[in-house]
């Protein structure tokens, strides 16, 4: 057997770098065949987890008599369960194939655009074992599924459950009393939608680590390419992997805000703080990571300035001795001289070190993310005026 080179051990393991690709219940699915590997199946996962967490509310609530009525917030008119099981759970799903497809491309273009230079790989290796170490461990699944069922039922009746006859609960003189789709919900839905949740959540955790350690490597930035990034631009193509994770997000508080304006009177300007908050939340568990970058960044445009400034300098120094100085007995013709052409290329190149963004995004990928977490949200505008106001104001903004 012919060992490999450590040039080729690190770009191996760049392609097999996956958030979600291993850990415990990667392996539960695996074996109980809801997973193809690597992650074929997809609508079998969801279509199980629907039927666990969603499915069974409806002949509970059918057998209560509070499905279509007999209560201030019936089943079928309750947004914000429908949106949580119904949307933000198979979003939450669907979320692992397309991190799993885009991350892989991504990470591997460190090594392809010779960032990662021969003399750091190893330690650009080892950053990608310590993360694939971590999603696989154990013990922080274990501890998240304990977390969820032992804490999760008591923080979504206390910050989230609404306080009037729904039909997962009634109002008594001593506080709610729940039905039994109530108690299903609460024990069963609610903690497999968290445990979902919060593991994307330490998946992002995993990923920032990650990317802190890449960004401290002496990574090999060339402050003249045409990303504007120093090769990094790449980076800015993490709004396509992480947006369904976002938009999961965005169908959670819509959902939300949906029961607190129909069912309790609120008005939508009324959440703009809330509203705002999780914007910057989502934009932050994304972008937050590329700022890692800014120090490397910074130091290489620095470098880059001082480099070609010093390049011009002479390369002007001397295109004015040759083709400015009327004695000189050397100068050529100026017509069908490459210098001219030359000395134009060198403009460019010093733009472009002179335009060299801090971070590895721009404002595309920001329209991106807030476009994702909007689309979620877009029917609440429903509720300040109505479907033809509406259609009249858009029809105005298009004409």
């Amino acid at each position: 057997m012919i060992a490999k080179t450590e040039p080729e051990q690190a770009a191996e393991q760049s392609e097999d770098f996956s958030l979600v690709l291993g850990g415990p219940l990667y392996q539960l699915l695996l074996r109980s065949g809801l997973i193809k590997p690597p992650f074929g199946k997809l609508s079998s996962r969801i279509g199980v987890l629907t039927a666990v967490a969603w499915l069974p509310l409806v002949p509970l609530t059918i057998l209560s008599g509070r499905f279509a009525g007999g209560v201030h917030v019936p089943f079928l008119y309750d947004f914000e369960v429908h949106a949580r099981l119904l949307f933000s759970l198979p979003l939450l799903v669907l979320a692992e194939l397309v991190v799993y497809i885009r991350m892989r491309a991504i990470v591997s273009q460190f090594l392809e655009r010779q960032i990662i230079s021969v003399d750091v790989r190893p330690a650009f290796s080892a950053a990608i074992s310590s993360a694939m170490r971590l999603r696989n461990s154990t013990f922080a699944e274990i501890t998240l599924l304990i977390a969820v069922f032992l804490a999760g039922p008591w923080i979504w009746r206390g910050a989230v459950a609404l306080h009037s006859d729904t039909w997962y609960a009634t109002m008594t003189n001593s506080g709610l009393a729940w039905t039994a789709a109530g108690w299903w919900y609460g024990f069963v839905s609610v903690p497999v939608f968290q445990f979902i949740l919060y593991r994307w959540y330490y998946r992002l955790f995993i990923w920032f680590r990650f990317i802190f350690r890449t960004a401290r490597l002496d990574l090999n930035l060339v402050p003249t390419h045409p990303d504007r990034c120093g090769g990094l631009g790449f980076l800015g193509n993490i709004a396509a992997a992480f947006s369904p994770v976002l938009m999961a997000h965005s169908a959670l508080l819509s959902g939300f805000l949906a029961n607190r304006i129909v069912y309790e009177g609120a008005k939508l300007p009324d959440y703009k703080p809330e509203l705002i908050a999780v914007a910057v939340f989502l934009l932050g568990l994304v972008l937050i990571p590329l700022c890692f970058f800014v120090p490397r960044l910074h130091h290489a445009k620095l470098a880059g300035l001082r480099t070609y400034g010093r390049l011009a300098s002479d390369y002007v120094c001397d295109f004015g001795r040759k083709w400015t100085i009327p004695a000189n007995p050397s100068r050529e013709r100026l017509l069908g001289t490459s210098d001219i052409q030359s000395l134009a290329d060198l403009d460019n190149s010093f733009r472009i070190v002179r335009e060299m963004r801090l971070v590895p995004f721009g404002k595309e990928s920001i329209t991106q993310f807030l476009a994702v977490i909007a689309i979620p949200l877009a029917p609440l505008a429903l509720t300040m005026f109505s479907l033809e106001e509406l259609i009249r104001r858009l029809v105005k903004i298009i004409l």
